[in-house]
């Protein structure tokens, strides 16, 4: 049924155990038509389901480390669990009626659950949700068991493969935006090629994420990742601490020093705020980079050979830079050979919500409280904010209300001043003109979605119809992953079958 994941059984990788975990999850959700849905692998060294791959809204959410372990103190263990625990499947369509249900980032109405079982024991739990009552039904069940018979003898190599390597997985959220779904498969495409990679976007939309997500997924996860970050270090210092230097080369040195970059060797050096290099230093990092040799300061030696891949990242413009005469031309070819450019967070708000609860349950992780939700009034302050910081703002927003926050909920009051309180605009004097009876003009957002969705919907409804109805191909022509193309669908009430 899943001859496509043949080659995840030939060379077993992390790209490849999530390409698996990505397709068994989209299949799941295309045959159930649900939103929600996960991956479960039991962890024996842990003693716990670590819910190895997570959908929700349609966005892939990956939380390192997560687990579902049994209670001990008479709550319920999970409808997961449960399944796991007496091997057998389960449909439930009212989770309020059901002992066994314990909320987990989001509440929902239905669930459909079915182990995954290999040579006859259950090694984890394949599971789908929906916010609705009564949307599953016995065949959805079926679908599912078929499916996780068919793709259990792939699951159970992921499961060892996460068994024997760290824990240490990047965290990123995937399908956040059309923007988000370019990076994504420019990560993919080049991850696994030594191609140098220069990553831009304003600050806090995760470079330095991006940047271990390329080195993760390479053939080069194994070796080390190197961070230098060129504004932190002054730059009498970062000549040093890039090639190294030897015993009495300056004033104060005296011991030999291994510089960041023989560190890196066979491994990735990220170089953060590439734009704030020294003119001074690029010449020399130019060099490296071209011929693969590192000469550390005051060395009288050959110079040294390493074998590194180059991902840099800065805000700065760097092509305004190079006509500036701030940055070497040639050095800006060589580390651009591909660019990826990330999205700030204002374009894609609508996942804002889901962002924030991964955000709340990592803080509830590292600070060990039990923040279970956000008050509909905190959501309304954070939606309605422009987080100029993005990704990173928001992260730091939700750790500092879970740390304020003195019950189960996330309050508008535990958020930062800034976005709980928001100081008003000063209110401008009407303009004469304009009389207080006119009617009021639509905002940017009403007007941008009247133009937009019957547009978007022909389209839809277009390359639908040259697919002949099928959702994947024509999600494959649109450019786009099949559970985006049908959350398009369904939001446009373009109607469409299961292909």
């Amino acid at each position: 049924m899943l001859p496509e994941l043949d080659t995840a059984d030939r060379a077993l990788h992390a790209a490849a155990v999530e390409q698996l975990e990505q397709r068994v999850m989209d299949l799941a959700l295309e045959r159930t038509g649900a939103r929600h849905g996960a991956i479960f692998l039991w962890d024996a060294k842990r003693k716990g389901l670590a819910i190895d791959f997570h959908v929700v809204e349609g966005l892939v959410v990956t939380l390192p480390g997560a687990l579902l372990e049994p209670r001990r103190d008479g709550k319920p263990n999970g409808i997961a669990m449960h399944v796991f625990e007496a091997n057998a499947s389960r449909l439930v369509n009212d989770t309020s009626r059901d002992p066994s249900y314990a909320r987990y980032f989001l509440d929902v109405q239905s669930i459909a659950a079915v182990p995954i079982v290999y040579q006859r024991k259950p090694i984890g739990v394949l599971s789908v949700s929906a916010r609705e009552a009564g949307a599953f039904t016995a065949a959805h069940v079926m679908e599912l068991e078929a499916l996780a018979a068919s793709a259990a003898k792939f699951l159970r190599r992921a499961q060892l493969y996460r068994a024997t390597r760290d824990q240490g997985r990047p965290f990123l959220i995937k399908g956040l935006s059309p923007q988000w779904l370019d990076v994504e498969r420019r990560i993919e495409r080049v991850a696994y090629t030594d191609a140098a990679v220069l990553i831009t976007g304003e600050s806090g939309t995760g470079k330095e994420l991006v940047a271990h997500a390329i080195h993760f997924n390479s053939r080069r996860a194994a070796k080390p990742f190197v961070t230098v970050n060129c504004a932190a270090i002054p730059e009498t210092m970062l000549e040093s601490v890039l090639f190294g230097h030897v015993r009495g080369a300056f004033t104060g040195a005296s011991f030999d020093k291994t510089g960041e970059l023989q560190k890196a060797d066979g491994g990735t050096l990220f170089l953060d705020e590439l734009g704030e290099l020294p003119m001074a230093l690029q010449a020399k990092v130019l060099r490296a980079l071209e011929y693969g040799e590192v000469q550390p300061l005051g060395s009288n030696k050959a110079p040294e050979r390493v074998d590194v891949r180059l991902v840099c990242a800065t805000n700065r413009d760097l092509p305004a830079r190079v006509r500036e005469g701030a940055f070497r031309d040639d050095l800006y070819y060589r580390v651009g050979v591909m660019t990826i450019e990330l999205p700030a967070l204002r374009t894609y708000k609508e996942s804002l919500e889901v962002l924030a609860h991964v955000f709340r349950e990592q803080a509830c992780k590292r600070h060990d409280k039990q923040v279970v939700d956000v008050a509909p009034a905190a959501m309304e302050r954070l939606l309605a904010y422009g987080f100029p910081g993005n990704v990173r703002e928001l992260r730091n927003a939700i750790e500092h209300a879970v740390i304020l926050a003195d019950g189960e909920v996330i309050e508008a009051e535990h958020l930062p001043r800034s976005i709980a309180a928001p100081a008003a605009p000063p209110s401008l004097p009407r303009s004469p003109s304009v009389s207080p009876s006119a009617p009021k003009r639509p905002t940017l957002a009403a007007a941008r979605e009247s133009w937009l969705a019957p547009l978007e919907a022909r389209y839809l409804r277009d390359v639908l119809d040259d697919r002949r109805g099928n959702v994947r191909g024509a999600a494959r022509d649109a450019g786009i992953d099949a559970v985006t193309m049908y959350r398009l669908l369904k939001k446009r009430g373009v109607p469409f079958g299961r292909g």
